[in-house]
């Protein structure tokens, strides 16, 4: 059995899972046949990879395919017919293979199937070629069996001519993908380093804010001792302990940014998730204090008239600062919702293929030279979107 491309490779062993990795990088290569002429659906259906074929058949536009012979004439029922694959013959009949399509040997799918019924299968396939108009050779009317010669003789130098272009073509249209990948990877990564240069620049003006505000306390100092004039409040005290939180976290983000320099993609975006939780943390101390600032320098009394300020503060400060984080936590959730529909996609393109034993990256290296870069989740599922949230 000669295999021309990777994917029929995948169709031999019915690795679904891999069939879908390959359409979805070179969709042409559907159309790549064997030396012996046969399609990709001729190797699913030889091999009886029933679920391979369902699935081709899902997901690519198989009209022509369907009803193309190899170079001895059968067609995608003959295979099935001739090894007595009963599941397999309904499922093509479903799909409105022609029935009566005739091999150079002059036989139909009927006369296949009737050459040997010792088989039990064959006591299936009988009766549902049968009522799906199936024929036998003799019965169909000479012109009809001329034209279908004619058909096949076409078709034969056809794929005597193209066969010898789909290696060069498909290799073309590989480059032109990864080229492509490669791109958007680079872009990716671009992006993620865009992310952390950010970062390091918010950590340091939250640094040099909440540096400047320690030193400058609300209500400022007594001028005799250079004691802290509201020292004692309360409000003084929370804007002193947020102040200082948010002045070491933002100093320890720089640190680590700095000190750290991933070379993978990976550890980049690790990296990230963990600063960039200690930004929220550090950017959230700092709002808290500047409202415990605010409420410290302000008047106290009983009256409305000297409290509505803080109570308008407390409002648009916090309120601004939750429905900033309340939003990032929604777009949050969609994205891990996302990424939950990309995994179980996924695990059921591998479930239902259930002899692959090796992952989707071995399963490529092994059958091709050049090796893609693996999928990632992360980037995979954030692609529709053209963003990502940590």
């Amino acid at each position: 059995m000669m295999a021309e491309h990777p994917l029929h490779w995948a169709a031999i062993k019915g690795r679904v899972n891999v069939i879908d990795e390959i359409l979805s990088t070179s969709l042409e290569s559907a159309e790549v046949i064997t030396k012996n002429g046969e399609t990709v659906l001729h190797l699913g259906v030889k091999n009886n990879q029933y679920e391979a074929v369902k699935y081709l058949a899902e997901m690519l536009n198989i009209t022509k395919l369907v009803d193309r012979p190899d170079n001895d004439g059968n067609t995608v029922l003959h295979l099935a017919t001739a090894g007595k694959l009963s599941t397999m013959v309904i499922y093509l009949l479903k799909l409105g293979v022609d029935v009566n399509a005739i091999n150079q040997k002059g036989q139909t799918a009927l006369d296949v199937v009737e050459s040997d019924m010792s088989n039990s299968g064959a006591l299936l396939i009988l009766p549902a070629l049968q009522d799906a108009g199936g024929k036998r050779s003799h019965q169909l009317p000479p012109i009809s069996i001329e034209i279908q010669q004619i058909q096949q003789d076409q078709k034969s130098l056809s794929s005597s001519f193209t066969k010898r272009m789909p290696e060069s073509t498909t290799k073309h249209h590989r480059r032109s993908q990864n080229r492509r990948r490669e791109k958007q990877l680079e872009l990716q990564t671009e992006g993620l380093r865009n992310a952390r240069n950010t970062i390091v620049i918010v950590a340091v003006l939250i640094a040099t804010v909440t540096f400047a505000a320690g030193i400058n306390p609300p209500g400022g100092f007594r001028q005799e001792t250079g004691d802290i004039i509201k020292g004692r409040h309360s409000s003084f005290k929370i804007f002193a302990v947020c102040n200082i939180l948010a002045l070491f976290l933002s100093l320890g983000t720089v640190v680590f940014l700095v000190s750290i320099v991933p070379f993978q993609r990976k550890s980049m975006m690790k990296l990230l998730v963990v600063t960039h939780k200690v930004m929220w943390l550090s950017i959230s101390f700092m709002a808290a204090g500047y409202i415990a600032a605010m409420w410290t320098i302000l008047p106290h009394g009983r009256g409305w008239g000297k409290q509505w300020i803080f109570v308008a503060i407390v409002a648009i400060g916090g309120g601004s600062t939750v429905a900033i984080f309340v939003g990032l936590g929604i777009l949050l959730a969609k994205q891990w919702l996302r990424k939950w529909e990309w995994r179980r996609r996924k695990e059921k393109r591998k479930i239902e293929s259930p002899s692959s034993s090796v992952s989707r990256v071995e399963e490529l290296g092994t059958m091709r030279k050049g090796r893609h870069d693996s999928s990632n989740s992360d980037v995979d599922s954030s692609d529709k979107g053209g963003y990502h949230l940590y």
